[in-house]
């Protein structure tokens, strides 16, 4: 069907409608921060609890404590941190090509524009975290050769004094107890008490470790604790308990938990026994098994001798038997008796010898002290203080002269100096300048300036009038 559009006459135009151009959207422009921050504020919202499995690869500590690395598995990878308060409760170390599952929160690194799990939980992938610890302390250990038993001590056979670094209140130390009293009685226990378990408790098995070896004479240390669960026992698989047992002075015996648990500190500790009990009997022999051995060697001693006694007669009756011996008793008395009457020549010899030298230091001494410089210096100096004593007299005698003289001297002196005729009333008349002492009135002018010299002290004037000598 086609539609035929009417014709429009010539001269006319249709009017159309005009409609307005429709307006362009107003647009948001974001700066790289802002977005930055909007995709950060979508994912921290979004994904605020997500667990993440993958291989961990790029592990990095920094000297802050927290840990840098990257979550992948075949395909993909995600950069992830954990921060120092939440890797210190780790019981593991977090290393490369190992598979674990991580849970935290999805965010966005603003300088790098990079998303990143910022990790809060990790685990081991099909492995226990206290086990896989344990696995990784043990390899670390062994190949600086703490567990090698060239390094292993022997405990003493009677240990003085035996440390214990135990719970104070747990059955280890109870039983550990008894068993030394009854074994072994005269032992001197040295309790260090400490935590065995929980939060810290590694640290202060370590601080008790080292505070018992500096008491004086302990020649053995025990460190035990009761059975438990692998948490229960864990203190003892810590590094720092390690590290303190194998630094001790003095042989040290692991007794933690039952038979079959096995902790760090029984491969580094000189001695593991299987329980507390255990290492308490390990640490001392029963007295009467000792004492027992004591005497089988006290038997064996004397058998040895009665035997060598029994083998030397035997040789001594056989020499006895010889022909060659017939005689030898008298010929050995008249030896003896010869030595003997040389000893008693040899003493009295020696006597009269000693004798001569006595006399002789006695005539030596005398003659010594006839010229014994002490008696010469007691002569002298009896000498010396007798002119000491002359030589003080004559000297006061001099004294008392020379001062005679000087008193006749002053006196004369006195009568002949000018102060005494200024204390009769007199004084002494100076020019201004006080050069030359004035003896003529006539010298002076009304208005000089005077100084006059009284017996005490000394005054200026001014002359106002002169008169003659006969006024």
């Amino acid at each position: 069907m086609v539609r035929t559009v009417p014709e429009v006459p010539k001269g006319l135009v249709p009017k159309v409608p005009i409609m307005p151009a429709p307006s362009a959207p107003a647009r948001e422009v974001l700066t790289v921060s802002e977005l930055s921050a909007t995709i950060r504020d979508a994912l921290e919202t979004k994904f605020t609890n997500v667990w993440v499995e993958g291989e961990i690869s790029n592990a990095r500590l920094w000297n802050t404590g927290h840990l840098y690395f990257t979550l992948k598995d075949s395909a993909s990878q995600i950069k992830g941190v954990m921060f120092r308060s939440a890797l210190r409760y780790l019981k593991f170390k977090p290393d490369d090509g190992l598979h674990v599952i991580a849970r935290g929160k999805i965010s966005v690194y603003d300088p790098k524009g990079e998303y990143q799990i910022i990790c809060e939980h990790m685990e081991p992938r099909g492995f226990g975290p206290l086990q896989l610890a344990f696995e990784q302390l043990k390899k670390k250990l062994a190949a600086e050769g703490l567990f090698e038993a060239g390094r292993k001590r022997p405990l003493p056979a009677l240990p003085r004094r035996i440390g214990l670094v135990t719970s104070i209140d747990g059955a280890a130390l109870r039983d550990m107890v008894r068993v030394l009293r009854r074994r072994y009685p005269n032992a001197h226990l040295v309790i260090s008490p400490t935590r065995v378990q929980g939060e810290g408790a590694a640290g202060e098995v370590a601080r008790a470790l080292k505070l018992v070896t500096r008491v004086q004479s302990v020649d053995v240390v025990i460190v035990a604790r009761g059975g438990g669960s692998l948490e229960d026992l864990w203190a003892f698989n810590e590094e720092v308990v390690a590290r303190a047992i194998a630094a001790s002075p003095v042989p040290v015996i692991s007794g933690v938990g039952h038979e079959t648990d096995v902790t760090i500190a029984d491969f580094v500790a000189d001695l593991r026994a299987a329980t507390p009990s255990a290492a308490a009997e390990l640490v001392v022999r029963r007295k009467d098994e000792f004492f027992s051995h004591i005497a089988r060697i006290g038997e064996r001693l004397d058998g040895a001798m009665h035997s060598r006694v029994h083998r030397l007669e035997s040789r001594l009756h056989s020499l006895e038997a010889r022909s060659g011996y017939a005689g030898f008793p008298g010929r050995l008395a008249f030896r003896g008796r010869h030595v003997s009457e040389l000893a008693s020549a040899l003493r009295q010899g020696v006597g009269h010898a000693l004798a001569r030298q006595a006399r002789r230091h006695e005539a030596l001494r005398r003659s010594l002290d006839q010229f014994d410089p002490r008696h010469r210096l007691a002569a002298v100096r009896t000498r010396l203080v007798s002119r000491e004593a002359q030589l003080a007299a004559a000297a006061r005698r001099r004294v008392s002269l020379v001062q005679g003289r000087f008193g006749g001297l002053a006196a004369r002196l006195e009568g002949l100096s000018p102060l005494a005729v200024l204390g009769r009333g007199y004084a002494v008349t100076w020019d201004a300048a006080r050069t030359r002492i004035i003896r003529d009135a006539s010298t002076l002018r009304p208005g000089d300036g005077i100084t006059v010299t009284l017996e005490r002290g000394a005054l200026d004037a001014t002359v106002t009038k002169t008169h003659g000598p006969n006024h």
